[in-house]
């Protein structure tokens, strides 16, 4: 069946997202082009709406980091991908559209008996987990990990895949509600941050040694504390900065607990880059998903013309899990 000459793809016009015709691309050599089913909203997105996260360049300037659907062309050189084949993708832009191009590396089986809107609530959280958690900070099994923010897709993500491989985890959410669901979800102990100090918690917590690995996307005064809940040779990696970019640092604990601090952006590390870290979800995390182990964890849908209040929730900071765009 020929494709469509166009299709409906939310465009971003002054900060308001507006739904346009535009032509359906066609895939370079090592991509391939999927009719997108579903597409993962992410809090760089509205970023990138606000004009603080451009995209890199030679990018599309469609939001939308995560899809799933239906390969329905292939490029010059794929040769492992068939058209049909029902996959999930990290995207570096494009997702929120009727029909996305995507890097053949990056394109991962939709697991057995996941939905297309399950899948498209994987890619984003599972590859940047993945790469932060087990990658940079060398999480082992019987250690603790720190997650802020245990509620959102990359938090919800992170306490199951350390659960799943032996580690004890704890998160900080903003309501009781939040804070129930990550217990429920495996958490082996949950901070409310508006009612609990989480540096006084982490000390009972662990009587006082700290934690190995804290994954933060906060930032900002967050930083300072967080170092006070760090046990001896324990790593930080910071993925994201929603209090800000600036802060303090007393180089004294770091020295003497011989602290790693790193952190990472994914969206503009190249496909070779993102590759392996497919391969490593493919190998080591696809069969939990698909035995049912680990699942994503999905708030609401909305349809893909009605993306503006996909946002809106999301800034709310309302929902627990995953927001998806529905095609």
């Amino acid at each position: 069946m020929p494709l469509p000459e166009q299709m409906t793809v939310i465009e971003i016009d002054n900060g308001i997202l507006k739904p346009v015709p535009r032509a359906i691309p066609t895939p370079s050599a090592n991509q391939v082009l999927v009719k997108v089913e579903a597409a993962g909203v992410n809090r760089p997105d509205v970023m990138q709406r606000k004009g603080l996260y451009p995209p890199p360049p030679d990018t599309s300037d469609i939001p939308g980091l995560e899809v799933s659907g239906i390969i329905v062309a292939l490029g010059d050189n794929i040769n492992h991908l068939n058209i049909g084949d029902r996959v999930c993708a990290l995207v570096t832009g494009g997702g929120y559209a009727e029909y996305c191009l995507a890097s053949a590396a990056l394109c991962l089986s939709v697991p057995e008996d996941l939905s297309f809107t399950q899948a498209a609530a994987l890619p984003e959280t599972f590859f940047t987990v993945w790469s932060n958690v087990f990658d940079r900070a060398r999480l082992q099994p019987g250690e603790t990990l720190l997650v802020h923010g245990g509620s959102s897709g990359i938090g919800t993500t992170a306490i199951q895949l350390a659960k799943a491989f032996s580690a004890r985890v704890i998160v900080t959410a903003g309501s009781k509600t939040k804070c129930e669901f990550c217990r429920q979800l495996g958490a082996d102990a949950v901070i409310n941050y508006q009612e609990q100090d989480f540096v006084e918690e982490i000390k009972q917590l662990t009587d006082n040694h700290g934690v190995d690995v804290i994954l933060d996307m906060i930032g900002g005064d967050y930083f300072p504390r967080n170092l006070k809940c760090m046990s001896d040779d324990a790593r930080l990696v910071q993925i994201a900065i929603q209090n800000g970019a600036k802060t303090e640092l007393n180089l004294l604990p770091v020295m003497l607990k011989r602290l790693t601090i790193t952190g990472s952006t994914l969206r503009a590390r190249d496909d070779d880059f993102k590759a392996a870290i497919a391969a490593q979800l493919r190998a080591k995390v696809w069969p939990l998903l698909a035995s049912g182990q680990i699942k994503p964890v999905i708030h609401s849908t909305f349809a893909l013309t009605d993306a503006a209040l996909a946002h809106q929730l999301m800034e709310s900071n309302q929902h627990i899990g995953k927001i998806i765009l529905t095609v």
